[in-house]
């Protein structure tokens, strides 16, 4: 049975059906499981090396946008924007627009300006193609590249909005009149393309380890992991050092493979990897994130195969330490109940790795909509198959129902499920985005066996917390 967009899994969940009483899940949203679409872009871009994101809409999505990004990387965010007035949302926004972009490229000297657009101007049904296209022929000299994305909150969500600018960067910047075939073969002749998908600074940098302890090189878009999360400044900055260079990513057509972490973005026809598959033969291979042994074994193969490289002894040294731990807090685990929640890949990736300790995802939960989910997600872990609710298009108001039905016995996902967390007494394991209430969250590593492990030392110590809290002795010894 099904509600809405709710998907459920057999009662091997141990809870009965949901009611048939739809008035309990309202079809309006009420604090939603996502964030707004160009959001996500503005992130997607803040990965290239000197780029400016430019919205063209009002200065408030600017302004709310900067504020959510800044409180998860605790690092300066600028953001313009072409600041629509009341004249603007009548007449068209084609001098607003122009007049962003000579701003923009007379202070920053940027090499690029990616440009999203907003409910506002969507709704209008700007022509975007037609505005930039006017803009290059009256500033042929400009250097800045411009890459266009449609973003409006409307259709989508921040995940969405940063795969879009993600597709848009290769479709608008790979190839150009020289366009030699594809160079199937070893990474090490050519960088691979690697899109690793809404990842942390951190998770990006091990995987730049990765891949130079297979002794080969990798271009990786987009690449915040300095841009969000660097060093300190004497002097500000206004294009922050780090990000993948423009030229790296219009080289990307001669790349001898591509790899797409996220099994959820499955469900794309039009990805930045179908893309290079499409237009230049680019040999192309979707993965799903790299979190637990499965999916960490499986893009290390990827790596080993393409590479003629084996995998190095320190993975395999960090692979049998993982293993070793599951072993150790197996009984703190086995049989616990988990709800996951945040974007489709990471809940994907998460609720399939938990199974691996022991944990039951008795919900999986998702702001998105995407239909593929419950798919992508018995493909990755079979096992869960009968066990578990999947619900895309989700809010926390409908989550914290099944909450108070399903009784688990921890939370894994952004800030914005503490408060249903507080309110019900449930540990709540911080990851994914936003995380707003906690220092570190641009370091929050979860790729790779060394980032499961430490995921797995966090679930286990918030049960073992949870443990002591709940206890009428209080533990010192667990």
């Amino acid at each position: 049975m099904s509600i809405g967009p709710t998907h459920t899994c057999g009662g091997g969940c141990g809870s009965p059906t949901p009611p048939d009483d739809d008035a309990e899940f309202p079809s309006a949203s009420t604090n939603p499981c996502k964030l707004c679409t160009p959001l996500g872009a503005c992130l997607a871009f803040k990965g290239i090396a000197g780029a400016v994101p430019l919205l063209h809409g009002s200065q408030g999505c600017a302004t709310y946008i900067r504020r959510y990004l800044i409180s998860h990387y605790r690092e300066p965010m600028d953001i313009a924007s072409s600041n629509f007035s009341e004249d603007s949302a009548i007449f068209g926004g084609q001098k607003n627009l122009h007049t962003a972009l000579d701003n923009v490229i007379r202070q920053y000297e940027p090499g690029l300006v990616g440009i999203a657009t907003t409910c506002l101007s969507e709704t209008m049904g700007e022509n975007m193609p037609l505005l930039i296209g006017e803009y290059r022929e009256a500033n042929p000299d400009r250097a800045s590249a411009l890459v266009h994305v449609s973003t409006p909150s409307f259709r989508g969500t921040h995940a969405d909005g940063f795969h879009a600018a993600v597709r848009a960067l290769v479709e608008t910047l790979a190839g150009g009149t020289d366009m030699p075939p594809a160079n199937p073969g070893r990474l090490a002749d050519k960088p691979v393309a690697l899109f690793p998908g809404m990842v942390s600074p951190a998770d990006i940098r091990h995987l730049k380890d990765i891949v130079e302890w297979f002794g080969t090189e990798a271009t990786i878009v987009p690449d915040y992991s300095e841009s969000l999360d660097g060093p300190s400044w004497s002097d500000y900055e206004p294009l922050p050092a780090g990000g993948t260079p423009v030229e790296a990513i219009r080289d990307l057509h001669r790349a001898p493979a591509a790899l797409e972490l996220g099994r959820a973005l499955a469900g794309d026809a039009a990805t930045a990897g179908t893309h290079l598959a499409k237009k230049f033969g680019v040999p192309h291979r979707r993965l799903g994130l790299p979190v637990g042994l499965r999916e960490t074994d499986a893009f290390l193969a990827a790596l080993a195969e393409a590479s003629g490289t084996p995998v190095p002894q320190r993975l395999i040294a960090e692979r049998g330490r993982l293993v070793d731990s599951y072993v150790d807090c197996h009984k703190y685990t086995a049989g616990k109940r988990a709800v996951i929640y945040g974007e489709e890949d990471f809940v994907v990736a998460v609720a399939a790795w938990v199974a691996e300790t022991g944990v039951v995802p008795v919900l999986c939960a998702t702001g998105g909509r995407r239909a593929n989910v419950e798919q992508a997600l018995f493909a990755a872990a079979p096992e869960l198959r009968g066990k578990c609710l999947v619900r895309t298009g989700a809010d926390f108001h409908q989550i914290e129902a099944e909450i108070e039905r399903l009784q688990p016995d921890l939370l894994v996902g952004s800030s914005k499920g503490y408060k249903l967390a507080r309110r019900l007494g449930i540990p709540l394991v911080r990851c994914g985005f936003p995380v707003h209430d906690r220092a570190g969250a641009q370091r929050i590593q979860i790729l790779g066996y060394t980032g499961t492990q430490q995921l797995f030392d966090r679930v286990v110590n918030a049960l073992l917390e949870a443990k002591q809290e709940r206890s009428d002795i209080g533990y010192s010894y667990l």
